[in-house]
């Protein structure tokens, strides 16, 4: 179903409301990023209230955003993060939770991958940045506590393997091994050494950022802009608004 077919029968205030919730950062261009994929979505969905939140660094946050939302209307949180992981299972989980408790109707979209969709824009970004075949690959993920975040991960570069001629690698920025430069280092190691090619970052990341930074200093030889504000992005955005309006506990009719 079309997002356009799942939403052509709700009109005005009776329509659910998409709530984009992203990590937050202090960093102004990964705040405009951020911003202008909110945007992209607001244009796909013109019918639909989108609302901008986040879980972290910036405000409003999610559980403020979630509850001032009228009582009754229904709400979907979508997740613009990456993988499954705390921010997914707890944060946005809890004020789902409190909301629907309330007895209005709320739900969680799914995060954004993994998604064949994002292991394409990993790779063009890498072409962008002077990947050539026969490079090492490094998919750079920020990293989470939670072993299914990393599962996430690792599905989306066996995605980017699958096109890639060269071979593909995971690393993480925190919270989880192998660390992205203990990832760039192995990668190099089994190249040969750096006369036998150069080791690339994927940078899995939705925006620049506090990992970004540190990414920069894990010693590859290359690295990849950021997903950014692609169009497919905002499509994946839409595509899990959809999926999650079936998970709401009663149809909204006006």
């Amino acid at each position: 179903m079309s997002h356009a077919a799942a939403t052509d029968d709700l009109e005005g205030t009776d329509r659910p409301v998409l709530i984009a919730c992203s990590h937050g950062t202090d960093n102004p261009q990964g705040q405009a990023v951020i911003s202008h994929l909110v945007g992209q979505v607001r244009e796909l969905l013109p019918d639909v209230e989108v609302l901008e939140t986040y879980v972290d660094v910036q405000y409003p946050q999610v559980d403020e955003v979630v509850n001032c939302v009228a009582a009754g209307r229904a709400v979907v949180v979508v997740p613009l993060l990456l993988s499954g992981g705390f921010h997914v299972n707890v944060d946005i989980a809890s004020a789902v939770a409190f909301r629907a408790s309330t007895g209005s109707p709320t739900v969680a979209a799914a995060p954004l991958g993994p998604d064949p969709r994002l292991a394409s824009i990993l790779v063009d970004r890498l072409d962008a940045a002077g990947a050539l075949p026969g490079d090492a690959v490094v998919v750079a993920a920020a990293g989470s506590s939670d072993a299914a975040a990393a599962v996430d991960v690792e599905q989306v570069a066996a995605e980017v393997a699958a096109s890639w001629e060269g071979p593909v690698s995971v690393g993480y920025a925190a919270s989880a091994a192998p660390r992205v430069a203990v990832a760039t280092d192995l990668a190099r190691s089994e190249l040969g050494g750096p006369e036998h090619g150069r080791v690339a970052l994927a940078t899995y990341l939705l925006a620049p950022g506090f990992f970004t930074k540190r990414l920069a200093e894990a010693g590859a030889d290359l690295m990849a802009e950021p997903i950014g504000a692609h169009p497919l992005v905002a499509q994946i955005i839409v595509d899990r608004f959809t999926e999650a309006l079936a998970l709401l506990p009663t149809p909204v009719d006006s």
